[in-house]
């Protein structure tokens, strides 16, 4: 992989190649499927990374992407700028294009288990550090329809 700082325009006819990523405390991790990859360029940006290359047939490959938040450049890594903050998804746009796919053989849910160990952590000083429920008997006259539940 070569790192270049050249602009990479956008080629007339091109096509994206499949990339399939996940998420870590402190990475993001993005992989490229292009068969026997040749002449390839990527600029990675804090903000956005494209990728330039052709295939084993020469069909021309370019993927543009702009990160769903900053990261910072150390070789070829995507180290997030917010370690420890989970991203629910690679780009910036909510809206997610065909060829973005979750590699779920290498995801782990870690910002859910730290989640879970700190509601556990926070329900165990609460009952610890509370007395016993108040009482609720004047409420028996409100109507639930008065409620809205999301």
């Amino acid at each position: 992989i070569i790192m270049i700082k050249v602009k990479i325009t956008r080629p007339e006819q091109s096509q994206p190649a499949h990339a399939f990523w996940f998420d870590r405390k402190k990475y993001v991790t993005i992989n490229f499927a292009v068969h026997k990859p040749k002449d390839v360029k990527v600029d990675i940006q804090p903000e956005k990374m494209i990728l330039y290359c052709k295939n084993d047939e020469d069909d021309v490959i370019y993927n543009e992407l702009h990160f769903y938040d900053k990261v910072q450049i150390h070789v070829s890594s995507l180290r997030k700028t917010k370690p420890d903050v989970a991203w629910p998804r690679l780009q910036k746009d909510p809206e997610r294009p065909s060829w973005i796919s979750v590699d779920f053989d290498n995801w782990r849910d870690w910002s859910m288990r730290k989640m879970k160990e700190k509601k556990s952590l926070t329900d165990t000083q609460i009952t610890s550090n509370k007395g016993p429920a108040p009482d609720m008997d004047d409420l028996s006259d409100v109507s639930i329809r008065n409620f809205i539940f999301m």
